[in-house]
């Protein structure tokens, strides 16, 4: 017949002297109290284990501190999970290490792992901006914390100061860029589930501005004031590539002589410098960026860049070049650099031309990604007509403006 334990008591376990030796009282079903010799009284779950078999004791604290209610409430956890085969030790071990990796993993740790990622997608100007912007706005705030610990209130109050500053697009990036670095932890097993996917709703939407630019007819003076302007060659020259082949800034800014073909005439951008960075671009080369390749062979041919930056020589002029010169011109908040790829699309479809070649032109991705995924021409010899009319009405516009300019100095001369 099976022994049976007499459960203990709490006034049994308070007189519980001290021996010469370490001694336990048993609770039963393997709940153990140990007396040592200095007094200290700790509990203990004596066990077998699931696969080995052999017997163990795993420590539940120190009396009082865990009361005997509460020490019998451990067994009945431990014994529940050795019912389903689960060694309680080991199911503590790495509940623990669970949790103090979840310490570990803060908010900012997870965000550069994810920027690892990121900006190998972006060009590196738009990948130190995303990267300010979280160490200026979210970083001091919330950086230090675990990330499984954050909630949406408490990084809707860190931004929350940029709304009473107006910077409702700063806002409307800031949460598209947390919510990546949430689903990307979400993606790879760090937390279960994206608690601020809707953090936008509190703040109101930024109204919708699009990147200043002028009217196409504006289009003469705008070279006018390029070719007068006191600013660098290499910036004039900058802004006439890039009015011409109708890339993106950091795309002209960028350009390097190993890109140009001359015999074919082809400027190919690889893909890591294009905004998809999924494939290159090729631009067609016409008379006149040709033209403008001979004067800057003078200015920057022993250079890698053809626009090569005023500070280090190895690297590429500054991407808000051109439009501190716009500024200086004074285009400020009327023209960025941006926006002259505007004036070449309008331009362009109010010509008639086919509007899968303009867009191919501009580097565009059409919203249909079963169309993007099959149709993977850049229709190049398509575009050759389109570039050569973009610059030879470039250059009429130049034209036209040097006549009007001349005809209106010789009327206020009062010559006829």
């Amino acid at each position: 017949m099976a022994k049976t334990t007499t459960p203990l008591t709490n006034t049994q376990i308070e007189r519980a002297s001290p021996k010469t030796k370490e001694y336990t009282l048993a609770d039963g079903f393997g709940l153990l109290l140990r007396i040592k010799p200095n007094g200290r009284k700790s509990w203990l779950f004596n066990y077998q284990r699931p696969f080995t078999q052999r017997r163990n004791n795993l420590s539940l604290g120190l009396y009082p501190e865990v009361s005997l209610k509460t020490a019998r409430d451990y067994r009945a956890e431990a014994r529940a999970l050795l019912a389903i085969g689960v060694d309680p030790q080991q199911h503590r071990e790495q509940a623990s290490a669970a949790a103090r990796l979840a310490l570990e993993q803060t908010f900012q740790q997870i965000a550069l792992t994810w920027f690892d990622v990121k900006k190998t997608e972006v060009t590196d100007d738009y990948a130190d901006d995303i990267w300010r912007s979280l160490e200026l706005h979210v970083f001091p705030s919330v950086g230090n914390l675990p990330i499984q610990q954050l909630k949406a209130p408490l990084v809707i109050s860190a931004i929350k100061p940029l709304e009473q500053k107006g910077r409702l697009e700063t806002i409307k990036r800031l949460c598209q860029r947390i919510n990546e670095i949430m689903t990307f932890a979400t993606n790879t097993g760090i937390i279960d589930s994206n608690p601020l996917r809707g953090i936008s709703a509190a703040f109101p939407k930024p109204p919708k501005r699009h990147l200043p630019a002028i009217e196409p007819a504006d289009l003469a003076s705008l070279i006018e004031r390029i070719n007068t302007a006191p600013i660098s060659e290499l910036t004039r020259s900058c802004l006439l590539w890039q009015l011409h082949t109708m890339v993106r800034p950091t795309e002209a800014t960028g350009a390097r002589w190993d890109e140009i073909d001359l015999i074919n005439r082809i400027w190919t951008i690889p893909p890591e410098r294009t905004k998809t960075k999924r494939a290159p671009h090729r631009v067609p080369l016409t008379d006149q960026t040709t033209a403008l390749l001979n004067q800057l062979q003078k200015l920057s041919g022993k250079r890698a860049h053809l626009f090569p930056g005023t500070k280090r020589s190895n690297e590429s002029m500054n991407p808000q070049s051109p439009n501190m010169a716009l500024k200086r011109m004074g285009y400020g908040g009327k023209l960025v650099a941006h926006g002259l790829r505007t004036i070449a699309s309008t331009t362009l479809n109010e010509a008639g031309w086919e509007p899968d070649l303009i867009e191919a032109a501009l580097s565009h991705t059409g919203t249909n990604e079963v169309r993007n995924a099959y149709n993977r021409t850049d229709y190049l010899e398509r575009r050759r007509p389109l570039m050569e009319f973009w610059s030879n009405h470039i250059e009429d516009a130049d034209a036209f403006g040097r006549i009007t300019k001349t005809r209106v100095v010789s009327l206020k001369r009062g010559v006829s």
